[in-house]
């Protein structure tokens, strides 16, 4: 029992260091299998869309330090009774260059389901202006998602987190 302990307490500081690599490589369906069920077979009848701001990297300190952060985009189904279709889970970076598309093709979270998708710190592609834009769908009237990022980071002994909560994208102006 001593021995595993020793043998864990030296690996952890390894497993720790080791750098993270992007979500892009994780097959969601596969990833979240438990949260995922069959396509509905009916016509998708409402749809929508969210932009999230995420922050990979976070100027501070009048601009002279660069925090960066890992980030956690959560798309989670407020229904209760239906499954919810998600079309896209795009990351794109300051620029509005898409710089990785989570989906191959669409996917249903079952009802009060979560999927998400991880960033890791040293995964900066996104900068200080990232965002995601995810886009759903259901057969018939449903309760709105829930879509937001979750970010996590520190200097020296300081450590934040804080949350971006997705804004539904909607056509704004004269009708």
């Amino acid at each position: 029992m001593r021995m595993g302990l020793a043998i864990a307490m030296l690996l952890c500081p390894l497993a720790c260091s080791v750098p993270a690599f992007a979500q892009s490589k994780v097959n969601i369906e596969q990833s979240f299998a438990d949260s995922l069920t069959a396509l509905p077979k009916e016509e998708l009848v409402v749809s929508g869309g969210f932009y999230v701001p995420a922050y990979s990297s976070v100027a501070m300190s009048q601009g002279k330090l660069r925090v960066d952060f890992s980030v956690t985009l959560s798309v989670h189904n407020a229904s209760e009774t239906q499954a919810l279709v998600v079309k896209r889970i795009g990351y794109f970076d300051t620029s509005g260059k898409q710089v990785e598309s989570y989906l191959k093709a669409p996917v249903a979270l079952k009802p009060l389901a979560t999927v998400s998708i991880f960033i890791p710190t040293d995964d900066v592609r996104g900068g200080t202006g990232a965002n995601f834009l995810v886009d759903w769908a259901a057969t018939s009237e449903i309760a709105e998602p829930a879509v937001e990022a979750l970010m996590v980071g520190g200097v020296a002994n300081a450590h934040y987190a804080f949350i971006s909560q997705g804004r539904p994208t909607r056509t704004v102006g004269k009708k």
